[in-house]
């Protein structure tokens, strides 16, 4: 394996950082967003599946 010294490594990762596209603000945003819609569509989900587990499990054992 090649080393390279300090100079050419600073060098390089100066060249892979240059090509880094970073978001624009209305791209974070509307991400953001999007990332709270969906954690807050799963939560209603499993409360939903939780609230019928539940409700089966009490029907089952009430039966008892």
């Amino acid at each position: 394996m090649a080393r390279t010294n300090p100079a050419q490594f600073i060098q390089q990762t100066r060249a892979e950082i240059s090509k880094v596209v970073w978001p624009s603000r209305r791209e974070v945003i509307l991400t953001t967003v999007m990332v709270f819609i969906m954690a807050a569509l799963t939560a209603v989900f499993f409360s939903l599946v939780d609230l019928g587990i539940r409700s089966g499990l009490e029907a089952v054992l009430n039966a008892f």
